[in-house]
């Protein structure tokens, strides 16, 4: 097939519901029959079988996805600060919140074992081990930072006509994540009393997780509202009686250069929502949401995150475009009422 943007060739590998070229980084849809569910989904995920996963099931449990994406886009560059985002949202869990170190799964491309890297197998079985036998009590987290895109919406449940996806180490070979695809593994089996937070600090990012609801807050935070994005089509994407909550950041779709320094980076959306919690350590959700909104735009480009982790990052990198930070979520709540818990 070819690719829709330059006519380049795509190699089409089965299964894949889209294909991102290496030519002009664009992505195309294949337009196949999606199949009834994807193999692995609601399948136990053992230790070994193409990826690393703790035998312990801990009611706190983390999958932390960070990718540079070094040497693979042609003319995209590196991105600067995945690798440490991950590293301090590992630290914040582990330290503030008690989250067990054998509870966090890491995956970048920065990675010599094939099983610990960010490929879209391993991302796939990751996601599957965070919520499989979820239950009442959970506290889960799913981080990603690197590069997002956009593909045309084929089956009419995305408000704007585009599915959100997210990129993969290989996604040249074997195509980006959709959003219908992490709303069905990590929404969807959500039962009472579970509740799942995603940090997503990429391009196109807004809705990644195809949340049925967006929270539109102020500039100053004394106004706000929830929109409905339930989709057209009737098609349910809420949880299993669970809660799902996203973190994530728009713009308005114009590129900026982003600087590059020597020093140690953080990514900016990562930056804000760790410093926010950091700052307001009993907030609730839209306190969190403007204390973030502040300081990405006030921040400027120093990084003074605390800990052994963080303290040696000097910088902050918008590698993203994200502007403004923004709360998804699976139901609507009083957002200056409900309190923030991991």
């Amino acid at each position: 097939m070819k690719c829709r943007y330059c006519r380049a060739t795509l190699p089409v590998i089965p299964g894949a519901r889209a294909i991102q070229c290496a030519q002009c980084n664009g992505v195309t849809r294949v337009r196949l029959p999606r199949p009834a569910s994807r193999p692995g989904n609601g399948i136990l995920v053992q230790p070994g079988g193409g990826g690393y996963f703790p035998g312990t099931r801990s009611k706190k449990r983390a999958v932390l996805i960070g990718i540079t994406y070094a040497g693979m886009r042609r003319g995209g560059g590196q991105l600067r600060g995945p690798i440490n985002d991950v590293m301090c949202m590992r630290y914040m869990l582990c330290e503030r919140f008690g989250f067990p170190n054998d509870g966090i799964v890491m995956l970048t491309d920065e990675e010599r074992d094939p099983r610990k890297q960010a490929t879209k197998e391993n991302i796939r079985r990751a996601m599957d081990w965070l919520v499989q036998g979820c239950s009442y009590g959970d506290s889960l987290v799913f981080q990603f930072s690197g590069q997002g895109v956009q593909v045309e919406d084929e089956d009419g449940d995305e408000m704007d006509g585009y599915d959100e996806a997210i990129c993969p180490m290989d996604s040249f070979q074997q195509g980006p994540i959709l959003d219908d695809e992490i709303n069905e593994a990590i929404v969807r089996p959500l039962v009472h009393g579970a509740k799942l937070h995603a940090v997503v600090d990429a391009e196109h990012s807004s809705t990644v997780l195809d949340l049925p609801f967006l929270c539109r807050i102020s500039r100053k935070g004394t106004n706000w509202q929830w929109e409905d994005h339930r989709p057209p089509t009737g098609a349910y994407k809420g949880t299993s009686g669970g809660q799902a909550i996203l973190f994530s950041g728009c713009s308005d779709g114009e590129k900026r250069p982003t600087m590059l320094f020597d020093a140690p980076t953080v990514g900016a959306m990562t930056h804000s929502f760790i410093k926010a919690v950091e700052c307001e350590p009993r907030a609730t959700y839209g306190r969190l949401l403007t204390t973030m909104k502040t300081i990405m735009r006030e921040g400027g480009v120093n990084c003074n995150l605390q800990g052994s982790i963080g303290s040696p990052i000097r910088k902050v990198a918008n590698f993203s475009g994200v502007q403004e930070p923004q709360l998804s979520c699976s139901e609507m709540l009083d957002i200056f009422r409900t309190p923030f818990v991991l």
